[in-house]
């Protein structure tokens, strides 16, 4: 997934010399926390968050060029950036907005907080089975049968407890990839396992070809 899939191309912008007043007024009426500054032709100049809109009325400064951060201070993700360079960013920066630009610079979306949340509670709903049918897919020529008997024999060395590729599957097919990570110790575990996975069934087949 590209930045350009997640942002959200419905925002308001800025330029420098709009009230301080009125982008106050702006920001409470469509409940937004931070905008971006821009030029005429829509080129990042600068951010705004509600923080500075409270600064700027408490000490009267009149214009938004008065209270902005600058482009230098502004993290920013390119359209073609993959999505998860905007997640990073936000996470790490306990950002509540990202703006996502083109190759002019020119403010195209932003990547919001709130959105990733909502994608992440979308994912954490996907059937794990849907994982496992993916992977079959990349995996060429490697069966439904063969996957499930390889995810069998590393769950049993993993958990200690033996299990068969039916009992398997029909784990899969009613766990969702919430469930799967919180049972698994985590995402890092959860995807190790499925490399693991797919490892042995690389394997195996090697193994059968040599034969």
């Amino acid at each position: 997934m590209r930045a350009k899939e997640l942002m959200d191309n419905e925002f308001v912008y800025l330029n420098c010399e709009d009230s301080v007043i009125e982008v106050s007024k702006v920001m409470e009426e469509i409940r937004r926390f931070t905008c971006p500054v821009v030029n005429d032709n829509k080129q990042l100049v600068g951010w705004i968050t509600s923080f500075d809109i409270t600064r700027g009325l408490r000490e009267g400064n009149e214009k938004i060029s008065e209270i902005m951060s600058g482009y230098e201070e502004v993290a920013t993700v390119h359209e073609e950036d993959p999505a998860r360079k905007a997640v990073i960013l936000t996470a790490n920066n306990k950002f509540v907005t990202v703006p996502v630009v083109n190759d002019d610079n020119q403010v195209i979306g932003m990547v919001r907080a709130c959105d990733i949340v909502a994608l992440l509670s979308e994912l954490y709903d996907i059937k794990v089975v849907k994982l496992y049918k993916a992977m079959q897919n990349q995996l060429k020529g490697v069966t439904w049968e063969e996957l499930m008997a390889a995810s069998a024999l590393v769950s049993t060395k993993t958990t200690g407890v033996k299990i068969t590729p039916e009992e398997y599957e029909a784990n899969i097919m009613s766990a969702t990839f919430g469930e799967a990570i919180w049972s698994t110790g985590g995402l890092e575990k959860f995807f190790a396992g499925l490399i693991s996975v797919g490892e042995l069934v690389i394997a195996r087949r090697v193994g059968k070809a040599r034969k």
